[in-house]
């Protein structure tokens, strides 16, 4: 029986013209980082069970891990996330390290989930983490940040939407308003993270069955689809308009709108179903009716670090998926044109091999990405190649060429045909290239 030629499930194969997207996105993502200060750093994929186990949720951990004995008989996951890991990396050297520190990463990360648009079982994410930082300046820095990918991608700000909720502010809600017990806010905060992904009927009839019947009599389910509704701070109750969160998510909001990003709201259904987030939560949003959903998000989460023995560092931080991201610069048509990395296609013509050599070795050490046609192979065949690559250019080599130092450049996209010095063509291809 012949072998199986698709990848394993949830996973994806990278064709060159697949590597060219990731590597554009991969490229503009460092780029923003970088500029406003964010250093690279990276982690084994594979992680201790119990970094996952103590914050990250009990969906992630029990149903989404790979997750295997190793032959030392240690519990090993592959990294579902990143978080963890760059809290257990800045907890290893807590005294050492220059705060505030401004790190990223863009790692592999698995969960086994079903596969569907937006989500699969392997992806990559851009990592943004800022510690040390214990004022709203963390969540100004890193939301411009955000915000400043998507407009390096070309995005205008009406194709998404920035999403604020705080989790302390859904903790008095949810106590001080809803008048929930412990265990019932857990269960009403993990429904409410995943009301739009069930009918509206099924959340009303689970989030029903939350509340004690005395609960239910005094209106409690109404109430909460009242607050559900909600889209501004002050349009929320009375009773916890004095709570610090509010004036937090109002200055923050008012400062990323001084700053331009007018595309900020207040959403009381965010939730983010992590465990260890402590305060702002965010979402960025796709508004395209054939996209429209969450493609990542972050907030801040102050007590990850000290999980780890040390004095707790806070933190704000969010994760970008390659995969939501592909999906909303293709529905809004942003993804541009990318070439293939060959600039010029050499063919040899007659037995010149070890002296058309020298001439490519040239071009390549003068700056231009050079690949040679199979020298066994017909000339026509070998441009027939060329353009089944995407390349633009073919350089001729023969000995006449190489006698008087001027080279064939073929425009394969025009036809034209041009004689250069070595000089004069390498300044042709990179205008070109740099077009």
């Amino acid at each position: 029986m012949a072998l199986p030629t698709q990848p394993y499930k949830g996973a994806r194969d990278f064709y060159p013209e697949d590597k060219r997207v990731q590597k554009y996105m991969f490229a503009v993502m460092r780029h923003v980082a970088e500029s406003f200060g964010y250093e690279e750093y990276d982690a084994p994929i594979l992680e201790p069970l119990e970094i996952y186990a103590a914050k990250t949720g009990d969906e992630i951990v029990n149903e989404q891990t790979y997750m295997f004995t190793d032959r030392g008989g240690r519990q090993v996951v592959i990294r579902p996330e990143m978080t963890p890991t760059v809290s257990r990396m800045v907890a290893a050297k807590r005294q050492e390290l220059a705060y505030p520190v401004r790190w990223y990463s863009i790692p592999n990360l698995w969960r086994y989930e079903r596969p569907q648009r937006g989500r699969l079982r392997e992806h990559w994410q851009l990592n943004v983490d800022v510690f040390g930082m214990a004022g709203v300046e963390a969540e100004l820095e890193v939301i411009q940040l955000a915000d400043s990918i998507m407009q390096a991608f070309r995005a205008k700000r009406e194709m998404y939407v920035i999403r604020l909720n705080s989790r302390k502010l859904i903790d008095s809600l949810m106590r001080d308003y809803l008048e929930l017990d412990d265990v019932q806010a857990i269960t009403m905060v993990k429904l409410i993270d995943r009301m739009h992904k069930i009918d509206h009927a099924e959340f009303v009839g689970q989030a029903d069955g939350i509340f004690h019947p005395s609960q239910r009599e005094a209106g409690a389910t109404e109430r909460l689809m009242e607050l559900l509704k909600i889209r501004s701070l002050s349009e929320l109750p009375e009773t916890v308009q004095t709570h610090e969160a509010i004036h937090l998510l109002q200055t923050l909001i008012d400062r990323l709108e001084k700053a331009g990003i007018t595309n900020v709201t207040y959403d009381p259904t965010l939730m983010r179903g992590f465990d260890y987030y402590t305060d702002v939560v965010f979402e960025v949003f796709d508004t395209n009716p054939e996209n429209n959903r969450a493609m990542f998000g972050g907030g801040r989460y102050d007590g990850l670090v000290g999980l780890f023995g040390v004095e707790p560092v806070p933190t704000v931080g969010f994760g970008m998926g390659d995969v939501t991201l592909a999906n909303f610069l293709e529905t809004h048509h942003l993804l541009p044109e990318l070439r293939p990395e060959i600039d010029v296609y050499a063919i040899y013509i007659g037995n010149v091999t070890e002296a058309a050599s020298k001439v490519v070795s040239e071009l390549r050490e003068m700056g231009l990405n050079v690949a040679v046609g199979d020298v066994q192979s017909k000339m026509e065949k070998q441009i027939k190649t060329a353009v089944k690559k995407g390349v633009r250019y073919v350089l001729f080599i023969g000995s006449k060429e190489l006698e008087s130092a001027q080279y064939v450049l073929k425009d394969l996209k025009t036809g034209n045909e041009e004689t250069h010095s070595l000089q004069r063509l390498v300044s042709i291809v990179k205008d070109y290239r740099q077009a």
